[in-house]
Formats: structure tokens, C-alpha cells, sequence
């Protein structure tokens, strides 16, 4: 066990460290396999590089899962985020074979991550855990790190494309399919993979978070992997697996692969000493300075308002300014009327229930603590000579007054709504919809700027994923007690809760449509709501903000974009989409 604890540590390091600062090391003409592995270190490190690289493909996952979905946007703003029309495309569902950009990234992201976990295992078969001083347990531990990763990566793919080659060897590439294989082969390996692992990976012992395991995949990591592939079974191989799903749910839930917990405060798995919370189940390391996918591409960088270093005072952040990219798609007419749209509007969808404290403007509070999600309204700040001013848009003279609507309002007064009623998301300025942050953006003066950890799998989203089975059988109100063991924590002394709590605890009848709204709430901006809107049959025949219904449901799924089919001539392009 102890030798376990030393893996958990030097893993964690691996996956942080960018640069070696012994210099007293020794140089080979050559590195390969042969003489790679020297020490028990090499050994770590190698397993845990794939994770580096599956760390920084989470953008265009993202990108794919909410901007063709309905709560988040990327508007127009006094010309900049046009792009020739790609988010556009995404959010219209108009998507071509020559668009390439993330559905390409999102294809060869996962192909590279898959084939660099090959190629450990592969190495990892080939040595001896004697000779490093690992026992069996420990080295088979290791081997499953990189067959979970490898089995996310191709859950990744089969909600993506769905029809897509299977490739388990780096060295023979006989063993891997020369093209597309059906969505059932790849499901059935995920599948199989899985409950392989959750046999050898390592069970967190106790409470008091991950701490060192944070970054390596653990029983009830993989087991969660198994409920998020059961939860969508449907809409990969036409198969109902809600019973399946709702098993390793509850071993989940009851500690059967460790102990877990649900924390008290909402922002707890995205704080930057998340490593310690026990709803996080699985995520990937990060700080200021190493890696920090996270906050460092645009997943979550580029959901403020451009110059919000100003407000936030994190102006000598090393990861630069913020930008615009992602806004929550409007509640509002341009008349100031609220829409009637079922999808959608999430703002709308969280002022639902009053007294929900994610509600709040976001604000630093100094000592490395935060309040509320969103930012809305004039953000004030002191500037450095102690003059109060406001956040105001990038080359353009005004103050931003940020709503929750879409059009060109510049620097109208809150209670004025311009001539244009063109509420679409190619007319749309730097007031336009509310932006967010899911992890805390410190301040300067913060001594744990930055830190957050990144959370790939949380407690809450097992919780729903049974809460839904349950649903799906009938047992509303069990579903509704469970979703309650969350929710309750979303909401201050204000809020009356026996009008906000499901039935039987609360008054809130809870239904399909609900249990959609709920998962928007809950787990608003973490990049799945297009599975979501698939699964309960909303994302291809619905409407929502600017957004009609696709002519078919072809767009469920991406197409192989015309680079990737012309590198390989065995491929063929997914179904609806042009040859």
C-alpha cells in the first residue's frame, strides 16, 4: 500500500512537471524502449504522459457539446467572433465535411491519445514489475490507468461519430481495423475494458478527497465511465441499458469502489483545493504555470467578458486576457419580453427556483474564496489610482452593461432596448448574455490563483445518471429524493423549499422535461448538454434561442471531415453528410 502512495505522488508530479531540472542525467544516442526504462520513475512517467495529452483535449470536446446545444452561444460582438461563420454553423447545425476545425481536433485528439495509451501498454507487457520493484497489483494498476484513459477516449469518439475505427496496438497494426467498425464493436470494448479495470486500479480509502490518487483512474472512476456509457446505451447501439447503468450508480453511491461525498457548497469540485472534496471523482491535476488545460485554452478562460482582469484583478495573470467567447444563450426579446422557448434560456431556468446562491454576481472575496457564477449588469471596480470605474467593451467607448438578451445595445441605458429587434447570433455586442465562471478566477493578491484541478467526473453526475434510471422506470419520487441530496445545497436561507425540492420532499413534480432542466442547472458549461438534448430526443427536432429544427436527425452525430478522410481512403463518411 505504501508503495501504491509513492505511484499516487510520482504520478501526480509526472502529470504537472513540464521540464526535467536534473541536469546530472544520462544522455543515449538513442532513446527506445531498450533503454528508456531504468528506473521505477520512468516507468511512472511513461504510464502517465497519455494523461497530459488527454488533459489538454477537453476544448474541442466542449466546443462540440455546447455550442450545438441550447445554453451557451457565441455571438458576434462589434465584429469580432465571426470566423467566417463557424459558430454559426455549430449552432444552426449546419456543419460540413470541409469545415474540419473541432469536430477534426475532437477526431485526432482522441486517435492520438488512444495510440500513445497503446503504446504503454504495450511497453508496460513487455517489462518485468520485478525488476522495478513494483508487486503485480501495483504494475497491473498501472496497466489500467492507460486502458481507462483509452476506454474515455473511445467514449469520446462513439458520441462523436459513432462509426469509427478500432485501434488497440501501437506496434501491430494488423490487430487494429483497417476502417469503421460498428458503433456495437466499439461499445462492447469500451464495456469489456472497463470492468477489466475496475478489478485492478486502486479504491480510494478514505474520506478527505482524492489527494494523491487525484489524476489516476480509480475503481469508481471507471465504474463511472460504465454508467456514463449505459446512460446513453440508446443513442450508441439502440439498446436500453438503464438497469446496468443504475447498478454500478448504486455500488457507486453506497462506497462500494470507495467512499464519496456529496460537498455543501456548490463551487466545492471546481475550488482550487478541489483535490480535497469527495464529490470530485476523477480529475485531472492542474496549477498556475504547469497544466492547466482548463483555464488556459478558452474551455473556461474565454467565458468572461473581455476586460474582466480589471474586475477580477487578475491582470498579471500568466494565461494573458480573458476574451467572449461563451455567453448563456438570452432570456429576452429585444423588446424586454421573456421568450417561451421549452430549451434554452438557462439564465431563465436557474431564476426558476429564487434563492439559488449560484444566482449571484461573481465576486472575488480575497483569501482564496468566491461568490456566485455569473457576471450581469455594470461590473464596478477601483482601479489603480482608487478611482471607481466600470468594465468597459475592448475598442469600443462603452460601459458594459451585460444582459441576458442578444442585439446591439452599445451604451443604452439598462431600461433602453435598441431599434433593431434582430435578436440572432450574428447582431450581437459585447452587452450581449451573461457570462459565467464555473472555476474561480482569483485575484492577483490570491495565493492559490489558478489551482483548480479540473473535474472530469463528479459524484453529482453519478447521482443523476440513477436518479434518471429511476425516472425512466417509474419511481419518480426516489428520483426526486436523490436529485434533493444535491439540490439542497444550491439554494440559501431564503428560498422557501418546499417549493423547490422535488416531491416527496419538496412540491416540485418531477417529470422528463424536469429531469432535463435539472441536468442543464446542475451542470451548466461542463460539455455535455448535447448528449443530454440526444438522449432525451430534443437536439435535432426542438427549437430554441435563433435556432429552428435540423431537417433530420443526421446531425446527431459529426461527419469525418475531408482531411481525415483523405489520410485514410478506407473510411466512409458518416451517414446525411456529403461523400
Amino acid at each position: 500500500m505504501k508503495l501504491i502512495n509513492y505511484i499516487a505522488g510520482i504520478a501526480l508530479a509526472a502529470t504537472l512537471t513540464t521540464s526535467c531540472t536534473n541536469l546530472d542525467e544520462t544522455l543515449y544516442d538513442q532513446v527506445g524502449t531498450q533503454n528508456y526504462y531504468n528506473t521505477q520513475m520512468d516507468v511512472v512517467r511513461a504510464t502517465f504522459r497519455p494523461f497530459e495529452h488527454a488533459f489538454w483535449s477537453i476544448g474541442s470536446r466542449h466546443v462540440l457539446n455546447e455550442l450545438t446545444a441550447d445554453q451557451l452561444i457565441t455571438p458576434t460582438r462589434d465584429g469580432w467572433w465571426d470566423d467566417g461563420g463557424k459558430w454559426r454553423r455549430l449552432h444552426y447545425h449546419t456543419w460540413n465535411v470541409e469545415d474540419g476545425g473541432d469536430a477534426q481536433t475532437e477526431w485526432n485528439g482522441c486517435f492520438q491519445g488512444i495510440m500513445q495509451c497503446n503504446y504503454v501498454i504495450e511497453d508496460l507487457n513487455t517489462l518485468s514489475s520485478e525488476k522495478f520493484g513494483f508487486s503485480e497489483a501495483e504494475f497491473n494498476n498501472l496497466k489500467a490507468q492507460c486502458r481507462a484513459l483509452r476506454a474515455w477516449f473511445y467514449i469520446r469518439l462513439l458520441d462523436g461519430f459513432r462509426n469509427v475505427p478500432l485501434a488497440v496496438s501501437f506496434n501491430d497494426v494488423s490487430q487494429n481495423s483497417v476502417g469503421q467498425v460498428e458503433p456495437r464493436v466499439i461499445y462492447d470494448f469500451i464495456e469489456s475494458e472497463l470492468k477489466e479495470c475496475i478489478n485492478l486500479l486502486a479504491q480510494k480509502p478514505a474520506l478527505g478527497g482524492n489527494q494523491g490518487l487525484q489524476g489516476q483512474w480509480t475503481k469508481a472512476a471507471a465504474a463511472s465511465l460504465l454508467v456514463r456509457l449505459y446512460l446513453n446505451a440508446k443513442v450508441y447501439i439502440g439498446e436500453e441499458h438503464y438497469t446496468e447503468c443504475a447498478s454500478y450508480a448504486e455500488k457507486i453511491i453506497n462506497g462500494e469502489y470507495g467512499p464519496y461525498a456529496v460537498a455543501d457548497r456548490w463551487d466545492a469540485p471546481f475550488d482550487w483545493d478541489n483535490e480535497y472534496c469527495d464529490e470530485v471523482i476523477f480529475g485531472f491535476p492542474a496549477s498556475q504555470g504547469y497544466s492547466f488545460w482548463h483555464y488556459q485554452g478558452d474551455t473556461y478562460w474565454w467565458t468572461t467578458p473581455a476586460r474582466a482582469r480589471y474586475y477580477l484583478n487578475d491582470a498579471k495573470c500568466k494565461a494573458g486576457d480573458h476574451n467572449t467567447k461563451y455567453a448563456a444563450s438570452p432570456s429576452y426579446d429585444l423588446n424586454g419580453e421573456l421568450y417561451s422557448y421549452e430549451l434554452g434560456m438557462p439564465i431563465q431556468n436557474f431564476r426558476k427556483y429564487p434563492g439559488d446562491v449560484r444566482m449571484k454576481l461573481y465576486r472575488n472575496l480575497g483569501d482564496n474564496k468566491r461568490e456566485g457564477m455569473f457576471f450581469f449588469g455594470y461590473l464596478d471596480y477601483i482601479d489603480e489610482n482608487g478611482e471607481a470605474k466600470r468594465v468597459r467593451a475592448p475598442e469600443q467607448p462603452y460601459d458594459l452593461y451585460i444582459r441576458d438578451a442578444v442585439g446591439k445595445f452599445q451604451g443604452m441605458d439598462p431600461d433602453q432596448w435598441p431599434d433593431d429587434k434582430t435578436s440572432a447570433l450574428p447582431n450581437g455586442d459585447h452587452n450581449s448574455g451573461w457570462h459565467f465562471a464555473k472555476y474561480p478566477f482569483y485575484s492577483d493578491d490570491d495565493s492559490h490563483q489558478m489551482e483548480s484541478d479540473y473535474t472530469e467526473i463528479r459524484l453529482a453526475e453519478v447521482i443523476y445518471s440513477l436518479a434518471e434510471c429511476k425516472l425512466r422506470a417509474g419511481q419518480t419520487e426516489e428520483a426526486g429524493r436523490l436529485l434533493n441530496q444535491v439540490r439542497r445545497r444550491n439554494y440559501d436561507a431564503t428560498a422557501d423549499l418546499a417549493r423547490t425540492l422535488y416531491a416527496p420532499d419538496g412540491a416540485v413534480q418531477l417529470n422528463e422535461k424536469e429531469m432535463l432542466a435539472e441536468w442543464g442547472r446542475e451542470f451548466f458549461a461542463e460539455s455535455r448538454r448535447r448528449i443530454d438534448l440526444i438522449r432525451f430526443g430534443k437536439f435535432t427536432n426542438s427549437t430554441w434561442w435563433d435556432k429552428t429544427p435540423d431537417a433530420d436527425n443526421h446531425t446527431e452525430i459529426f461527419p469525418i471531415t475531408r482531411d481525415i478522410l483523405n489520410a485514410n481512403l478506407n473510411l466512409v463518411q458518416n451517414p446525411g453528410y456529403n461523400k
